[in-house]
């Protein structure tokens, strides 16, 4: 006689057990078992993998759910009842009760009544629990569930109970008549992960163990027992009927998930067409908008457009395309930017022609079959790229479009990574934080590192294993629950939509934004039939949708879809490898690519893109030698020309594959799609014979045997690492559209890049990125400045959102003050803000940011004369009962340099009216000097650096003092590591505010690089050896005449906004005079300073030079 676990859970009840559904399935068959159940606490997350894993498995899968109900009798307890599903009926009221509780009741306990419409076709068991031993509860409860369920009622069972509680059970079920069914509770597979789960519920409740080693020990197990010996404890124990129950039960259930094709949701069309007959008219009147690519005729776009018209409509998918169409439509309408295209369907005309998609695919030579075979059953994929910042506005349209049953985001769940279940195990054994970090740190900082390949790698990890027996439990631990899902959370980009209400196809929970969520992720949801689209968030196009909206306000009719794909600015950006901040050609590596191959044309760009991937990396020196003409170019057959001399002989692109067997060996291109695909998941028995068909096919077009195997052998080494050149050809467009914008329209570039960027480590590179693009950067200014980056006289100003501590309230206020009237001074904005604002802390962030910079005082004054400033705005508030009132700010110096520098630094993040070490950069030349932005793992550099903070430890074994410092440049920061011998050298030069040329080896250190110091000294002890540092002056010349009203008035404002440190003398040529203007007018030294000055004054009347 077997006994059938039906009490059981999994690890998708969240952080209460160890238990893989598959592992539940393996263990439950290696133990003698025929079936098993799985109920988690109220979702199904795990049940189509449990029931997919059985039924590979050869054991009967009973699939059901557990919930709490409540009672009228209870209020704080609830009544746990397990629901088992006998028929497909039953399986879709357990996705109903799943997605009642998920939705309407996540808070609190479902009630009798609220589950009653959905016990139809469901075994309902009430586990052993303290609320079935409540003979007044039962005597209240038990009935009416005996008499909705039909008799299908059972009260478990469980040997943890003792010898009394047992019977009382027994006793409850003959007054009732209802049968007693074996229920022991099954948490973990083996008695070892007893204590896994019992720290995941701890991890679970925030609370931490007493006593880490007793309760390893000490916890009772509720592990699956071999079936013969349960089954035989519980027939000693007499429940022998209680077991029969089980497999009665087991025997009820038989439910069979249906797998099934993609049903499409039904497109409305008007005036009640057909979908393939409203998707013709929508191609045909598309085509007419689209401009024909050279060399070919409309019969060939018609042609084209009718072949893949046919397939669409035979495989089923009309209205897939039309509901993508409008999608798309909608994005267009509101103005979004849209990059053109994203994977293989850029290969679709009808793509194209619908706006779905910006690549003319004749243009380009893309293959239709690469995104949808017709000899392939499965859906196509288009993913729609779209602003980060506006993916929530696709996705109302498509809920209110579709309605709110029909749509629903798709569940995805974090786990446990390596260095998370070493920190989550430490919080709960209460050891200290820095314990915890130390372990933490010594697992290497690698992508998707496991625990074991830590293991194997880290030294320092097995040393304090070694040394702790409490750190050798938690890393036994934290294997046990290493890659567990820990939490649910929303998929980046995939929804799905259905013709029928969801909750009849999946369990749901409520997601974001008010929508919906399925508990399956997005893998089974497709299986199960639905349609799953991807609206990606992309952060690029965010920053073009900024971009294109600030250069529409100066020329609303700019069109960037028609701008040249061979503009010869852009191309020479490219060239030049200036990249940066252009998506998918950023990376260092790139850009050097970049400047090896010098792309004269939007192929190469194409190319580059394709080959700068792991694989096809291997091939970029043969492709510009080749290039270049240094490297012979070597066909298989000259006759193959057309398909690979474009590429040198290189295979860079899937689709070259494809265009090969269907010339050689006479493949359509879908027999070709299949080929490639099976190179490229490299399965030897398919391309056996798939080299068969390819030789003969071959032969019979007339290739010698020997050429054709030469082929098939020349396309298996390459196509594994082939592109999808569909994709390439989308991407790199939307690159050289961005990088249009960069050479055309900088300031406009640069301002939606920042915006993007705010408050990240890049924002320093992309300032000096823009000022050797002649962007000026200014700083905030309390009567001009936006809360965000924006162009101000045709110059980036900081917005007031970037200067840290500033409140969004305040800056609302002050852009709603100022639309009354500017400004005039430190005073007047104190008596006109809100007297909430009026604190020193809300706004000494602002003058040190250079806010007011350009209302009259410096920034030591304002600060000294801030609380004074507050003091008597309220005073005169509360005396005269306005805001007006007139203060005086005294006089004094304002602070040294160094000291601004590091103010702006701290509420700006960056060094804005200049750097500590610009100064030095005549000596950076003179040293060979590389910058912090040029710095490579491996190499040995010299760097001019800024000293912010330094951290001096002693060394474990010898205690000896050593440092680490943090520093910067103009380009960005570097950890510096100085060790104990170094440190003793030049320990007196290693202080905060120094400025040191510091020379040493790079190095990768948890995927950050380091400097590891070998010399240290200060560039003052460099100058007296070779040249001081340069000073450096403006001179402007101002001949008679010049200086006009106008002129004057424009001189004026640029120097309010160019303020910075580098003197100004003015000579007069009529007088022959010369004159130092006061400080208060003295200027920044940089590019855009300069720009600036030139388009004022001319090139002939603007000097920057070094001076004795």
């Amino acid at each position: 006689m077997e006994l059938v676990p039906l009490n059981v859970i999994s690890t998708y009840s969240l952080l209460q057990s160890p238990l893989r559904p598959q592992e539940l399935v393996q263990g439950a068959k290696a133990k003698g078992y025929h079936a098993v159940a799985l109920a988690d606490w109220n979702v199904m997350y795990g049940a189509i993998d449990f029931y997919n894993a059985a039924k590979a498995a050869g054991i009967k899968p009973l699939l059901g759910l557990r919930l709490h109900l409540k009672t009228a009798a209870m209020t704080t307890r609830g009544l746990e009842v397990l629901f088992l599903a006998r028929t497909q009926a039953g399986y879709l009221n357990l996705m109903q009760l799943s997605t009642l509780k998920q939705t309407q009741a996540q808070t609190r306990f479902l009630t009798h009544q609220e589950i009653k419409p959905y016990l139809n076709d469901l075994d309902l068991i009430l586990p052993a629990q303290p609320l079935t031993l409540d003979q007044s509860l039962i005597d209240q409860w038990l009935p009416a569930m005996i008499e909705a369920t039909a008799g299908h009622l059972w009260l478990g069972v469980d040997l943890e109970l003792d010898a009394i509680q047992r019977e009382q059970i027994k006793q409850t079920a003959q007054h009732y008549d209802v049968s007693l069914a074996a229920a022991p509770r099954v948490e973990y597979l083996e008695d070892d992960d007893a204590f896994a789960a019992d720290v995941l519920r701890h991890i679970d409740a925030g609370t931490k163990m007493a006593n880490p080693f007793f309760q390893a020990h000490q916890s009772i197990s509720r592990a699956l027992p071999e079936q013969e010996k349960l089954s035989q404890a519980f027939l000693d124990s007499g429940f022998e009927n209680a077991v029969e129950q089980t497999t009665r039960i087991a025997q009820e259930c038989a439910v069979e998930v249906r797998f099934q094709k993609p049903v499409l949701p039904k497109f409305p069309t008007p005036d009640q067409q057909s979908a393939a007959d409203y998707l013709k008219s929508l191609c045909q009147a598309g085509l007419q908008k689209r401009p024909l690519a050279p060399g070919y005729t409309l019969a060939d776009y018609q042609k084209r457009l009718q072949s893949e018209l046919t397939t669409i409509h035979e495989m089923g998918f009309d209205d897939y395309f039309l509901i993508v169409w409008d999608v798309m439509r909608f994005v267009h309408q509101q103005k979004m930017a849209t990059d053109p295209g994203r994977g293989s369907a850029a290969g679709s005309l009808v793509a194209y022609v619908l706006a779905i998609t910006e690549v003319d695919p004749l243009k380009y030579q893309l293959l239709f079959e690469r995104f949808l075979n017709p000899e392939r059953a499965q859906m196509p994929d288009i993913d729609l790229d779209l602003p980060d910042n506006r993916r929530d506005e696709v996705l109302a349209y498509v809920h209110q479009k579709y309605g709110h049953s029909r749509v629903a985001q798709i569940i995805t769940f974090g786990t446990f990574g390596a260095k998370q279940a070493v920190r989550d195990v430490g919080r709960v054994f209460g050891m200290p934080v820095y314990a915890i970090d130390e372990l933490a740190r010594a697992v290497p900082n690698l992508p998707k590192i496991t625990l074991q390949q830590a293991l194997n790698e880290s030294r320092s990890l097995n040393n304090l294993l070694s040394d702790s027996s409490q750190n050798a439990l938690l890393m036994k631990t934290a294997l046990r629950i290493e890659g567990l899902p820990r939490h649910y959370s929303t998929h980046a980009a995939g929804i799905v939509l259905s013709q029928d209400p969801l909750n009849q196809l999946v369990p749901l929970q409520n997601g974001s934004d008010g929508l919906l969520m399925t508990q399956f992720p997005k893998d089974t949801v497709e299986a199960l039939g639905l349609l799953k689209m991807d609206f990606l968030g992309l952060r690029n196009l965010s920053i073009m949708d900024a971009a294109l909206r600030l250069v529409e306000k100066s020329q609303p009719d700019f069109n960037l879809r028609k701008i040249s794909l061979n503009d010869p600015m852009t191309l020479q950006l490219f060239q030049k490898g200036a990249t940066e901040g252009i998506f998918q050609f950023e990376s260092s590596g790139i850009r050097q690519v970049l400047i090896r191959l010098h792309p004269e044309n939007f192929e190469m760009i194409v190319a580059v893109n394709a080959l700068y991937r792991p694989g096809p990396m291997d091939n970029i020196t043969h492709f510009i030698a080749r290039k270049e003409g240094r490297e012979k170019v070597s066909l298989p057959d000259p006759s193959l020309a057309p398909i690979l001399a474009p590429t040198y002989g290189i295979l860079v692109y899937q689709e070259q594959v494809m265009q090969l067997a269907a010339k050689m060996a006479g493949f359509t291109l879908g027999q070709a799609d299949l080929l490639r695909r099976a190179m490229s998941k490299k399965k030897q028995d398919v391309m056996e014979k798939m080299r068969g068909r390819f030789v003969q096919g071959a032969i019979a077009n007339g290739y010698s045997k020997t050429v054709a195997e030469q082929v098939f052998d020349y396309i298996d080494r390459f196509a594994n690492y082939g592109f999808n050149r569909s994709h390439a050809v989308a991407y790199s467009m939307m690159a050289f559209e961005m990088a249009y914008l960069k050479c055309h329209f900088a300031p406009a570039f640069f301002a939606a890049l920042l915006n993007a960027h705010a408050g990240s480590e890049k924002m320093r590179a992309y300032f000096e990125d823009a000022r050797s693009f002649g962007v000026a950067i200014i700083g905030p200014n309390i009567n001009f400045s936006q809360a965000d980056f924006s162009l101000y006289q045709g110059r980036v100003l900081f917005g007031l959102a970037m200067i840290k501590g500033i409140r969004r309230d305040l800056i609302k206020a002050v852009i709603d003050q100022r639309k009354q009237k500017p400004f005039a001074n430190l005073a007047d904005f104190i008596g006109r803000i809100d007297v909430k604002f009026r604190k020193v802390e809300l706004i000494a962030p602002l003058i040190y940011a250079g806010a007011f910079d350009h209302l009259g005082s410096n920034r030591a004054e304002m600060i000294d004369a801030l609380p004074d400033l507050i003091d008597g705005a309220e005073f005169n508030q509360a005396l005269m009962g306005n805001d007006t009132f007139q203060t005086t700010i005294p006089a004094r110096p304002e602070y040294p340099l160094a000291q601004r520098l590091e103010k702006e630094h701290e509420y700006l993040g960056i060094y804005l009216s200049g750097h500590p070490v610009s100064q030095y950069r005549a000596l950076a030349n003179q040293l060979h000097a590389v910058k912090v932005t040029q710095l490579k793992e491996g190499m040995n550099a010299t760097l001019i650096l800024y000293v912010s903070r330094v951290k001096t430890i002693n060394t474990k074994k010898t205690r000896q003092p050593m440092a680490f410092i943090s520093a910067s440049d103009e380009t960005g920061s570097i950890e510096v590591t100085v060790f104990p011998k170094q440190f003793q050298r030049y320990q007196e030069l290693i202080a905060a505010r120094n400025v040191l040329i510091i020379s040493g080896r790079v190095e990768n250190r948890n995927g950050s690089l380091q400097l590891l110091a070998s010399r240290i000294q200060l560039t003052s002890a460099a100058g007296e050896r070779g040249s001081a540092p340069a000073k450096t002056r403006w001179f402007l010349q101002l001949r008679p005449g010049v200086l006009t009203p106008q002129l004057s008035a424009q001189l004026q404002e640029f120097i309010k906004l160019h303020h910075g440190n580098v003197p100004v003398m003015v000579y007069y040529p009529e007088k022959k005079q010369t004159q130092l203007l006061p400080r208060s007018q003295w200027l920044n030294g940089d590019e855009a300073t300069k720009k600036g000055l030139i388009d004022l004054l001319g090139v002939s009347n603007v000097v920057y030079q070094s001076v004795p």
